[in-house]
């Protein structure tokens, strides 16, 4: 007899179905994860991600396609840095924890490397949180290279590669995040900075996740080290990094996305995002799906070109940005704002209609004064 089907089955099976029979599943990293907790108003991401889609194909078959992702040269050279910092057993990288971040512990003369090989993700988060309950009883340095953590993301589970996680010998947990973009003079740049806070507090969220399961649950750390290229140089150095405000700003997010069955639910039967269907439909079964798309999506979602094109032509001001969409009150076109700012249209009392008359009459005035000089 076949085994009845629950809801966590249920789901998988109707998520390979938009995913096409036929498609193997993309698994969503911790990259793509920060991206759509940022955004986590944008239903077609939770879905697309959710199903395992993979976007760069879907992009290219609507006639779309994305320059969103890492060049060869750039992964080759992070690949390399990567492979120097964690030589002789994660010696330099274990020094550079105890030197930014535990300075008064036992300085790393030796540690212990675990091996966290297994079958499958699911083998391999559970060899990890093996490998993290043993180590936080050592009371040493334990390098834990590649662990593999879950997190459930509205309703489904995410499977997270940190580039390494360091047990303290307290038993505390840190996440280690290491980039080839380079600190230069002991700072590098706001903006990757940031981004690299977002990745590392996903991390934190899913160690946290393993942590509550163990009595007495060990602390993780809410400092992570991000560990760059020294100058100009191949010599890596590090800088600690408190990622408390990220870490409460994604899981606040992540509490708010849509749950993926509802919005699949929601969708016509039948629908399938596999890239070998003919555009027409594929293109159809993208727009049942509501987008929030914004300027901040360019550098975030492979899909991003496609829902601008999208935006515009719906003449939507989002496309202007979600800053310029949340000054706008209702007025949510640019057809709509033209009109409120000539007196056409909008209720004078609205706040957002009121000062566009004003900065218009202040243009004419200006545009005025220009002429008569």
């Amino acid at each position: 007899m076949p085994l009845p089907r629950t809801r966590g089955t249920a789901l998988r099976q109707r998520l390979a179905e938009l995913r096409g029979p036929e498609v193997p599943a993309k698994a969503l990293d911790a990259r793509a994860l920060a991206a759509l907790a940022a955004n986590p108003g944008c239903k077609r991401r939770a879905i697309l991600d959710g199903a395992g889609v993979n976007k760069t194909a879907l992009a290219s078959a609507l006639g779309s396609p994305s320059a969103f992702g890492q060049s060869q040269f750039a992964l080759t050279r992070g690949n390399a840095f990567e492979a120097k910092v964690k030589a002789d057993g994660g010696a330099e990288l274990l020094r550079l924890v105890h030197e930014r971040l535990d300075p008064r512990a036992e300085p790393p003369t030796e540690a212990h490397v675990p091996d966290l090989t297994a079958i499958g993700p699911e083998g391999r988060t559970a060899r990890t949180a093996l490998a993290l309950r043993e180590a936080s009883e050592t009371q040493g340095w334990t390098l834990l290279d590649h662990p593999m953590l879950a997190l459930d993301v509205a309703g489904s589970p995410a499977f997270l590669e940190p580039d390494a996680v360091v047990v303290h010998p307290d038993g505390s947990w840190t996440v280690v995040e290491i980039k080839s973009f380079p600190m230069l003079d002991g700072s590098a740049d706001p903006s990757k900075v940031g981004a690299a806070a977002r990745q590392a507090a996903v991390y934190v969220l899913a160690l946290e996740e393993v942590a509550a399961r163990l009595e007495p649950a060990p602390q993780v750390r809410h400092r992570v080290l991000l560990v760059c290229p020294k100058d100009f140089s191949n010599l890596p150095t590090a800088s600690a990094v408190d990622i408390r405000k990220q870490r409460a700003v994604t899981a606040r997010q992540l509490t708010r996305l849509t749950r993926i069955e509802d919005i699949a639910d929601a969708l016509p039967e039948g629908t399938c995002f596999a890239p070998d269907l003919p555009a027409a439909e594929l293109t159809a079964a993208v727009e049942s799906v509501p987008a929030t798309y914004a300027p901040e999506c360019l550098s975030a979602c492979e899909l991003a070109f496609h829902c601008r094109d999208r935006s515009r032509a719906a003449d939507a001001v989002t496309s202007l940005g979600r800053s310029v969409r949340a000054e706008l009150g209702g007025l949510t076109t640019v057809e709509e704002v033209l009109a409120a700012a000539r007196g056409e249209a909008g209720d004078p009392d609205d706040p957002a209609v009121a000062a566009l008359r004003r900065a218009a009459e202040l243009r004419a005035e200006a545009l005025g004064v220009t002429a008569c000089r």
